[in-house]
């Protein structure tokens, strides 16, 4: 006789109340498998995968695509003894990653099941949610999947010629970033318009990019019109109703967006905020960067200036440590932290997001890079886990990637502090008694008066300010 199951929404973050049904990967009638993915959704911090913890077929979808679902509500139900229907073969088991957090971790792609998924498959007590089970004792900090890990492919079509199957773009394992490939006229075309190319997927053979491909990423990123119409074709209007007249397009606030505001309010309206200043001359920083980019050493990694103000930052909170702090308003306690986790924030399709680099302070420059790396190809692919955005110690925002010489940011709640790393131009400066051209920046760190005082703030800024004049002085600090 027919077993009727229904899956309930599960806590897939740390404290979720809520999630948005994305997609659906699976629909009435199809067969299931244990671990296998059958639905994406949105939570207030990631997009998740989510796992079925039961073998059997899809009768009913309980929640569609679009609809917000609160933990613990049923939202797919799955007969999982069909009658006449042949048992369906168990997903193979897998292992979690090192130091994974099983209880939080994203759900793994079909087929790729984990230790605890393979316990429940093969007749567990079903109270530990396939792809979200427990990890063996003593596992280090979890590995992060690489960001462009793709589900198990569905079955080849008829084999085709050798010579005609395109030849795969090398991918990034772990922390090695192979070097993108382009020949010369491309990557002068790519600093003309003023494209990255490590953004641009390449489509020409081996992956290699075209002037095609770096034109069209172009043309991608140009600013689209203000929203007249209501046919305009504008995704961030997607999810709106129109008003009657036409004018307006009402989106409703949730998910990222919705965190984000609430995490803004609490943060202006809870920490006293004060925003000190530094114009700095960053031309050593910028050799240093040119030889390092040239370095045998750093060839499997991405040097950019932000890797040089993480590294400077990292050394001012050593020399300054009281600045790592936050305030416990329940507990009326002050909290210095004997860890850095260093948050880069990154701006998503899905909005604002801080994920962070646990101990950052045990990393040397080309771990450091690879760790940065990693987190903002994950943040931009929508993957980046509730792991990764807590417990954040002092944040950096890069406002100079968009052009922006400097600004007063908001912090991160429960930090003390944010550094705002502004562009970097060529400009008259004064050096040595002459008027020569320099690459200059401006950096701007926000503070929580509450816990750091007007000088504290300034030494920190300042000390940030001469790593960036003169990397060497790193060595001496270091």
């Amino acid at each position: 006789m027919p077993t009727f199951e229904k899956f309930n929404l599960p806590d897939a973050g740390e404290g979720l109340t809520e999630a948005e049904i994305v997609h659906w990967h699976v629909a009435v009638g199809d067969a299931v498998t244990v671990n296998q993915t059958i639905v994406e959704i949105e939570t207030a911090k990631s997009l998740v995968e989510l796992p079925s913890p039961y073998t059997g077929v899809v009768t009913e979808i309980l929640a569609p695509e679009g609809t917000t679902v609160e933990v613990g509500v049923p939202i797919i139900v799955v007969d999982t003894d069909p009658s006449g229907a042949a048992p369906a073969p168990s997903a193979p088991a897998g292992v979690v990653p090192d130091g994974a957090d099983a209880a939080h971790a994203p759900a793994s792609p079909a087929g790729a099941g984990t230790e605890g998924a393979a316990t429940a498959a093969a007749g567990g007590s079903g109270s530990v949610l396939v792809g979200y089970g427990t990890v063996e004792p003593g596992t280090a900090r979890r590995r992060r999947r690489a960001p462009d890990a793709a589900p198990a492919p569905a079955p080849a079509p008829a084999a085709v010629p050798a010579a005609s199957a395109p030849t795969p773009a090398p991918a990034a394992v772990g922390h090695v970033h192979l070097p993108v490939l382009a020949k010369p006229p491309v990557r002068k075309l790519a600093k003309d318009l003023g494209v990255d190319l490590a953004s641009v997927a390449g489509t020409g053979p081996g992956g290699i990019v075209t002037r095609e491909d770096v034109q069209a990423y172009h043309e991608q990123a140009k600013a689209q019109p203000l929203a007249t119409y209501a046919d305009d074709d504008q995704p961030w209007l997607a999810t709106g109703a129109v008003t009657p007249d036409g004018r307006q397009t009402r989106v409703p606030v949730k998910s990222v967006r919705k965190r984000t505001a609430e995490a803004m309010v609490t943060s202006a309206f809870t920490a006293p905020h004060v925003t000190v200043f530094h114009t700095v001359d960053v031309t050593k920083t910028m050799r240093l960067v040119h030889t390092l980019r040239e370095d045998r050493e750093f060839a499997d990694v991405r040097v950019t200036p932000l890797l040089v103000t993480a590294k400077a930052l990292l050394l001012a909170v050593r020399r300054h440590p009281e600045i790592n702090a936050s305030w416990d308003d329940a507990a009326q306690e002050i909290v210095y932290k004997h860890y850095v986790n260093l948050g880069i924030a990154a701006a998503t399709p899905r909005g604002l997001v801080v994920p962070n680099i646990k101990d950052a302070h045990r990393l040397d420059l080309h771990g450091l890079a690879g760790e940065i790396a990693d987190l903002t190809a994950t943040a931009r692919a929508g993957r980046t886990s509730p792991t990764d955005m807590s417990d954040g110690t002092i944040t950096i925002t890069n406002v100079g990637v968009f052009g922006i010489d400097t600004g007063t940011p908001i912090l991160n709640p429960g930090e003390a502090a944010i550094l705002a790393f502004g562009a970097i131009r060529e400009q008259p400066w004064v050096h040595k008694g002459k008027i020569k051209k320099r690459w200059v920046t401006q950096l701007a760190l926000s503070f929580d008066h509450r816990l750091v005082d007007g000088e504290l703030g300034a030494r920190v800024l300042a000390d940030v300010a001469k790593v960036l004049e003169d990397p060497a002085r790193g060595l001496v600090w270091g």
